[in-house]
C-alpha cells in the first residue's frame, strides 16, 4: 500500500509532498530530494526518524520531494500520509511557537484574509499585511481529495505560524462534516471558527457542543462566527445569531446566497440588498457584528472602496477579503 501527502511540481514553494510505502524488510528508509538537500537534508531526515518512530513504523520506505517546506509543514505531510496507511488517533505534535492568547468577543474585524488551507506559501507571512483576523480555510479553497490532508497542516500551523496578533480564525467544511474538522483545530490556539452555509440554529449549536467536548469544559475562550449563504439561511438569520453566547459575528456570502436565488452578483448589489440588510439587522439585534461577504475583483481598488463605503453605510463592521493589498482599503474605510 502506498500513500501521499502534499503537493509537488515546479510551481510548488514551501510546501513538499511525501509517499509511504510499508515493504517486507526491517529497518526504515528515507529518500529525499531537495535543492537545498545539503544544508538541510540531515534536519529533515531526523525529522523524519522521530515521526516514524512516534507512530512506532519499522519497516517503511519514506520518499520527499521538498521545496522549501518548514519543519511543521513536513511533519505535517507524513503524518497526513502515515495516518492514512494506518487508521489511529495519535498525534505527532511539534512544539508551540510563539504567544497564545485569547481574543475578546468585540475587538475589531473590520478585515479576515482568507488563506487556502493546503497551501503553506501563502501562510507563513500573511500576518505581515495587518489584517484583523486569517481565515486558514478548510471548505472552499480545498479540493475535496485534499481536505483530510489539510487539516495536518492547518492543525501545525496553528501551533508554528507566527500571525502577529491577527485574530487566528479556521473556516471548516459544511456540517456535519465539519464537526471533524474540529478535532484538529480546537485544542490548538484557535481564536474563532466559521461555520459556513449556516441555514438554522442547531448547526451553530452542534458545533459549540462539540468544541465544548473537545476541551473537556464548557467553552467559553472559542468565537463562532457563522456564514449565511442561502435564502433559507437569511430568513434563519436572528436564531443563528442569537444561537450561542459564543456567537461574535454574523456574515454572508454573496457568491452562494446570489445563486441560490437565482442572481447574478453585480458591483451595484441590488440582488443581495435584502440579505445584507437582513443579516446586519439580525447581528445588531443579537448584539454582535455584522460582517460582509469578500470583494472578488483584486485588481479594482477603485470598485472595492465604493463596495466598502456601501457596506459601511448598511451596518456592517467589517468584510472579507481573498488578497492582502484589498486590506488596507478595507481598514480606511471602516475606521471610525
Amino acid at each position: 500500500m502506498i500513500t501521499s501527502s502534499g503537493n509537488r511540481g515546479d510551481a510548488i514553494r514551501s510546501d513538499c509532498f511525501v509517499e509511504v510505502s510499508l515493504h517486507e524488510a526491517i529497518g526504515n528508509s528515507i529518500l529525499i530530494e531537495s535543492k537545498v538537500n545539503s544544508l538541510y537534508g540531515k534536519s529533515i531526515h531526523e525529522l523524519c526518524l522521530r515521526v516514524l518512530d512516534f507512530f512506532e513504523l519499522k519497516n517503511a520506505h519514506v520518499f520527499i520531494d521538498d521545496k522549501g517546506a518548514l519543519p511543521f509543514v513536513i511533519a505535517a505531510r507524513l503524518e497526513a500520509a502515515i495516518r492514512q496507511m494506518i487508521k489511529m488517533d495519535k498525534e505527532f505534535l511539534l512544539p508551540v511557537e510563539g504567544k497564545v492568547f485569547i481574543t475578546g468577543k468585540e475587538i475589531k474585524r473590520r478585515s479576515r484574509l482568507y488563506l487556502p488551507g493546503n497551501n503553506p506559501k501563502l501562510m507563513l507571512n500573511a500576518g505581515i499585511y495587518g489584517c484583523d483576523g486569517i481565515i486558514l480555510d478548510l471548505e472552499d479553497s480545498v479540493a475535496p481529495d485534499k481536505k483530510y490532508e489539510a487539516c495536518f497542516l492547518v492543525r501545525n500551523a496553528l501551533r508554528s505560524v507566527d500571525f502577529y496578533g491577527s485574530e487566528r480564525m479556521v473556516r471548516i467544511n459544511q456540517l456535519p462534516a465539519g464537526l471533524d474538522d474540529l478535532s484538529f483545530i480546537v485544542p490548538h490556539s484557535v481564536n474563532l471558527i466559521i461555520i459556513p452555509k449556516c441555514e438554522h440554529a442547531n448547526q451553530v449549536k452542534a458545533v459549540d457542543r462539540r468544541i465544548s467536548e473537545i476541551l473537556g469544559k464548557e467553552n467559553t475562550d472559542i468565537h463562532l462566527m457563522p456564514i449565511i449563504e442561502s435564502a433559507l439561511g437569511v430568513i434563519h438569520a436572528y436564531e443563528i445569531a442569537s444561537a450561542s453566547p459564543n456567537v461574535v459575528a454574523l456574515a454572508i456570502g454573496l457568491e452562494d446566497y446570489t445563486a441560490d436565488i437565482g442572481a447574478q452578483r453585480t458591483n451595484e448589489a441590488w440582488e443581495s440588498f435584502y440579505a445584507r440588510s437582513a443579516v446586519v439587522n439580525a447581528a445588531r439585534a443579537a448584539g454582535i457584528q455584522p460582517i460582509d461577504s469578500v470583494f472578488s475583483e483584486i485588481d479594482d481598488m477603485n470598485a472595492l472602496a465604493e463596495n466598502v463605503k456601501k457596506s459601511k453605510a448598511l451596518g456592517f463592521a467589517g468584510m472579507g477579503c481573498i488578497h492582502p493589498r484589498q486590506v488596507p482599503v478595507i481598514h480606511e474605510y471602516f475606521n471610525p
